[in-house]
């Protein structure tokens, strides 16, 4: 991970270059999101540019997504917020689909097959499998990460571990 600077480049035209090594242990890479998201973050008081800095991040660091995003709580709904990948839906009801579960419950959501969870919201059919960690301050969720895989089980303990860590560190900062 490289922050690219120069006394002769403007700060206005400062580059990121923040991917793990191919080979990273799954840990580490976590480990280096999490610095690349406190770098991009830390000062930022505007919480959708860090969400759509951090949804870049997810982008580049998780291999086999077809969606990585955030879904914001507004007067007691999820509200799609920035986000790579397909259309999605605009509004989600707590307690519907897997993004509403994780908001009902404050509990991360790994869903190894979305076909297999009751109430998925199908967003995109090529999705197989979803990672969803609320996003909590104060004990309430302020909004979710949500991971989507057109790869079935493509989620695991780590990734859920990695994405909490991710989810307490920038809960303040959105």
């Amino acid at each position: 991970m490289a922050l690219a600077t120069s006394s002769e480049v403007p700060t206005s035209r400062l580059m990121f270059d923040f991917r793990p090594a191919p080979d990273c242990p799954k840990p580490e890479a976590y480990r280096q999101l999490r610095d690349a998201a406190h770098a991009l973050t830390e000062g930022e008081s505007d919480g959708v540019a860090n969400m759509a800095n951090i949804a870049a991040l997810l982008w580049d660091f998780l291999p086999a997504l077809n969606w990585a995003g955030f879904y914001r709580m507004i007067d007691g709904e999820l509200v799609l917020g920035p986000f790579i990948g397909r259309p999605a839906c605009i509004r989600i009801p707590v307690g519907y689909g897997v993004c509403g579960a994780a908001v009902r419950d404050l509990k991360t959501q790994l869903v190894r097959d979305v076909n297999a969870f009751d109430g998925h919201i199908a967003c995109d059919g090529d999705t197989k499998s979803e990672l969803v960690v609320p996003i909590l301050r104060s004990g309430q969720a302020v909004a979710v990460i949500d991971l989507d895989s057109p790869k079935e089980a493509r989620f695991d303990q780590d990734d859920a571990s990695g994405i909490e860590s991710l989810a307490e560190l920038i809960g303040p900062r959105i």
